[in-house]
């Protein structure tokens, strides 16, 4: 739109009609002559880079890769909808509201080697996905990834009768009645069932998992066009217990294992699931791949036992890796992608684990509504109570989803 804005400026600045004329006389043979990559379109500069508005609605994913780049500061572009104007935003995501006084986080854009991602446009976005369901399944990073597309289309939808979100236990859906589309999120942390269902009340010292059901939750999301899948952070915790029978059972069986071997059996019931019961033709899929923490700020250069707390930079090393990242379970990850796409179904891993390591600046840290509130040792230390897991909004998780559009209008 800004490069639409410009055009007319720069017409406006012609008074006489016909050097309007010669102006636009130029325009036309440009865009015809312009090459066959973007016949139809007209370029424009902008922030060093080039924005393509195309009649045919073209744009060429030839040579990128969306996934390696670089954090570019641009308080010209960014941020791409303001905290206080979302009307679905949630507290946990809300950093400024809650006090952060550093707003340099907001203003970071992901800028990938070879190519520029597309400018977002809510209401392509959302002609693209008239009368569609898409459903958001796993944790509470997934809920960060949902509420922030929420934001990025909300001042798209200039109705308010228009944009509705209900809660339905572990579903919460969202309608924008004018496009019929329905943008939902489904709490499901393990993919499979375990007694860590509850949206609310999941926060259990032992947790265990059926590792063989699921039909319980997917019965809740079979009938979607596309599904946007994360299950990676609950995982790390060490020691979990694998379930067959009924949790009420006294005759249970019980096995101790590996986070690896856990979560493979995981991956192989969903897998098998979606195999057997989803509709190749119609559900599009994609799994995020993990957003990582940034609990150990030894590994960027400060003290052992600090983190995020008080962090207003990116890490600037390209290929920075940090400790939270779990190379095997995403190697696993990858593995039961490859195998789904073997048989047919159409599936994409959205990998953002590279270019979230380097957003160590991006987290809630102490600027987040606590359901529990912080103890007087944790004040006295804000250390020990600082989110370094999940993302401020407006952030990172909107170039998540800035990826995801570029896939949702070009690809599909």
């Amino acid at each position: 739109m800004k490069g639409i804005e410009g055009l007319q400026k720069l017409v406006h600045g012609y008074h006489a009609l016909g050097t309007f004329m010669v102006v636009m006389g130029v325009i036309m043979v440009v865009v015809y002559f312009g090459g066959d990559d973007h016949r139809g379109s007209i370029r424009f500069e902008f922030n060093g880079g080039t924005e393509i508005l195309a009649e045919n609605d073209i744009y060429s994913f030839e040579g990128c890769d969306f996934f390696n780049g670089s954090w570019v500061y641009d308080d010209k572009s960014r941020p791409l909808y303001e905290e206080k104007q979302c009307s679905l935003m949630v507290d946990e995501y809300a950093c400024q509201k809650f006090g952060r006084k550093d707003f340099k986080y907001q203003f970071w854009r992901w800028q990938p080697h070879g190519c520029h991602l597309p400018r977002f446009n809510g209401t392509a976005l959302l002609e693209k996905l008239r009368d569609k369901r898409v459903v958001f399944v796993g944790d509470s990073l997934g809920r960060n990834h949902w509420t922030s597309l929420l934001c990025l289309i909300d001042s798209w939808i200039t109705e308010p009768s228009h944009k509705v979100a209900k809660w339905h236990g572990s579903l919460v859906t969202f309608r924008a009645s004018e496009y019929n589309v329905s943008i939902d999120f489904y709490w499901e942390p393990l993919l499979v069932e375990s007694n860590c269902d509850d949206p609310i009340n999941h926060r259990v010292s032992e947790r265990i998992m059926k590792i063989e059901s699921i039909e319980r939750h997917a019965k809740e999301w079979i009938n979607a066009d596309m599904l946007i899948f994360d299950s990676y952070t609950w995982w790390l915790k060490p020691n979990m217990t694998l379930l067959w029978g009924s949790f009420d059972n006294p005759n249970k069986t019980i096995v101790e294992s590996s986070r690896v071997i856990r979560y493979k059996m995981a991956l192989k019931t969903w897998s098998n699931w979606l195999e057997t019961h989803l509709d190749r033709k119609k559900t599009r899929l994609f799994f995020m791949s993990l957003s990582p923490d940034h609990r150990e700020g030894g590994y960027w250069g400060k003290t052992m036992g600090e983190n995020c707390y008080n962090e207003t930079e990116p890490v600037m090393e390209e290929g920075y890796w940090g400790k939270g990242s779990d190379t095997d379970l995403m190697r696993t990850a990858q593995s039961a992608m490859q195998d789904l796409e073997k048989k047919g179904l159409n599936i994409t891993l959205l990998n953002i684990t590279q270019l979230s390591q380097y957003r160590k600046d991006g987290h809630p840290s102490i600027y987040k509504r606590h359901w529990v509130p912080p103890t007087k040792k944790e004040l006295a230390n804000p250390i020990l109570y600082a989110d370094c897991i999940h993302w401020c909004l407006p952030g990172v998780p909107d170039v998540w989803n800035e990826i995801l559009y570029a896939y949702i209008r070009y690809k599909i």
